[in-house]
């Protein structure tokens, strides 16, 4: 009977932090594995989907070693999302001054085309690439032409398409075609004339099609019943389940008061959605009553969204008693009385009265 071989680990240092990893391990997985503070940025790749990545270019890293058996630099940037690691390997990030200057490079080459309308956009608050604009785009464009422009098209009932907003991350085209397995749209043309389109127009109807709405990093494809109805910060994310017969029947709930204004896949900290659900439950299933409320969704400390009244307590523990605790459980003998109004920071007279600016003079010492 045959020997199962076991995975060998490889060792990678990214940002000078090092991590064993499993080989056959991308850089951009590594990386993630360490933490947010040193991965890269990704809006094209998508851990819940196969054959994605190496289309938007914005994870580049600079690989300054390649391995312990080959010591040498990678002399050009690589994807991090379609670069595996080899044992000994030294990547640079965030650290590295060619992949940041690269990032911004490709994050201007993003804006070229996209029109600059995140005041209307529905995706604004929680929209990746405006995130990526913030922390390495430019204050103004070098681009002196006509920017590229499309009609809006409807994807059916429910999925309204804004293709001048697309950055052609195919993230939807490979979420219908490997989640639905019934893909009927796709990348129409070549160059700059590319666009994400159906052909003849046809409808989108596939039970699990609303899900290409969650996985797009950008405006580019909007809910129908949720469009310019409400902000995202303005809504509490809550956790909920039903007894669904088609998909998990996981979701978050949006709520502004007592009112659910959308329904969409629970996602994890990468914003990648973890359980993919049905029309059904997106769209069909907005009243408190058809659901199982769990708890307030988890909020990313840098999401606008966690200035909601709860976001940012989800996970808080509070801090403990230390007085018993450093005097062995005994209590305090001696209360200080602190008064309404301090007697040392009485003034002498009315402050109003005052001929200027109050002074250290103008209070009892």
């Amino acid at each position: 009977m045959s020997e199962i071989k076991e995975t060998p680990l490889f060792t990678v240092t990214i940002d000078g932090q090092t991590i064993q990893v499993p080989a056959g391990t991308t850089i951009l997985q590594a990386a993630r594995m360490i933490g947010k503070e040193v991965a890269p940025p990704a809006m094209c790749y998508y851990g819940k989907l196969e054959n994605t990545g190496g289309n938007c270019r914005t994870c580049m890293v600079e690989v300054t070693k390649g391995s312990e058996a080959d010591p040498r630099p990678m002399p050009k940037l690589v994807a991090s999302c379609r670069t595996t690691v080899m044992d000994g390997m030294v990547v640079g990030n965030k650290s590295s001054e060619r992949a940041v200057t690269a990032r911004e490079g490709v994050v201007e080459f993003l804006l070229i085309n996209h029109p600059l309308d995140c005041p209307v956009c529905d995706q604004a608050g929680e929209c990746k690439l405006q995130d990526l604009s913030y922390e390495h785009g430019k204050e103004e464009t070098r681009y002196e032409f006509k920017r590229r422009t499309f009609e809006t098209e409807d994807l059916g009932d429910k999925i309204q398409l804004h293709m001048n907003r697309c950055i052609l991350c195919y993230r939807c085209v490979k979420t219908a075609d490997q989640i639905t397995g019934c893909r009927e749209h796709g990348v129409m043309f070549r160059g700059d004339h590319a666009e994400i389109s159906t052909y003849l127009e046809k409808s989108l109807d596939n039970e699990f099609i609303g899900n290409i709405i969650d996985v797009c990093p950008v405006g580019a494809l909007t809910d129908k019943t949720f469009r310019f109805k409400n902000r995202v910060w303005f809504l509490n994310p809550v956790d909920a389940h039903r007894d669904c017969p088609t998909c998990s029947g996981k979701v978050q709930l949006w709520y502004r008061g007592d009112e659910v204004f959308r329904v969409t896949a629970r996602k994890n900290e990468w914003n990648e959605v973890e359980d993919w659900i049905c029309n059904t439950c997106r769209f069909d299933k907005k009243e408190t009553q058809d659901w199982v409320i769990e708890q307030p969704s988890v909020v990313a400390k840098d999401s606008v969204i966690r200035q909601g009244h709860y976001a940012g307590k989800v996970g808080m523990v509070k801090p403990h008693e230390t007085f018993k605790r450093v005097m062995k459980g005994r209590d305090p003998k001696l209360l200080l009385n602190i008064h309404d109004v301090s007697e040392v920071n009485e003034p002498e007279r009315d402050l109003s009265k005052i001929d200027g600016p109050a002074t250290s003079k103008d209070f009892k010492e």
